[in-house]
């Protein structure tokens, strides 16, 4: 296993990404086409900020993402970037879509996780926390037809989390990229098509 972790963590030092997590969020969008040209992203839970990268080179200059996260990012970004310091339980979508230029959003990112306590039921129960906050913005800052893509520890509350998905978007998916450990509870829940309200 370890000897997997290395090669994520080398390429990713290579490429000049900020982390290992970058091939998650690459392969879930070679496998779904999440990105585009032109696009407006949100990254919730961006540090240290490899999704960021991703998403900026994906949209290209004529899009924009923007960032947001309780700690300062680090990375180099370029100018379609723009970053937010804050606690997403405190930020409203007013002020996600006011710091994001007024517009709603093509696609929400979170690979957000909670402090882990090691205790399983736990760890799971805030990450699906986490994710219901997700939901809730993308249903206040994401255009009819978007697309969201969370992480989320796999527990008791998956199935309903997946339900609640399906209750706002027309596709719901989960998601094991190879770049996650292979050990990890952790997928991802992706909702495309959001429907409109």
């Amino acid at each position: 296993m370890k000897k997997v972790q290395d090669h994520f963590f080398n390429q990713a030092k290579r490429e000049g990404f900020a982390a290992r997590s970058v091939y998650k969020l690459q392969e879930i969008d070679r496998k779904r086409r999440l990105l585009h040209p032109g696009m407006r992203a949100l990254d919730l839970g961006c540090a240290p900020g490899s999704w960021l990268q991703y998403a900026a080179e994906r949209v290209g200059p004529s899009g924009s993402v923007l960032g947001v996260d309780l700690h300062p990012v680090a990375a180099k970004l370029p100018p379609q970037v723009r970053l937010l310091t804050g606690d997403v339980f405190s930020l409203s979508a007013r002020d996600l879509l006011a710091e994001g230029g007024g517009e709603l959003f093509d696609v929400i990112l979170s690979d957000m996780a909670p402090k882990t306590t090691g205790i399983k039921q736990a760890d799971a129960a805030r990450s699906a926390t986490l994710v219901r906050r997700v939901l809730s913005l993308a249903r206040e800052t994401l255009k009819p037809g978007g697309a969201c893509l969370a992480k989320v520890f796999q527990g008791v509350e998956m199935k309903a989390l997946r339900n609640e998905f399906a209750e706002a978007f027309e596709r719901v998916s989960v998601q094991k990229p190879k770049a996650s450990r292979g050990e990890s509870v952790e997928v991802f829940l992706l909702g495309e098509g959001l429907r409109g309200g």
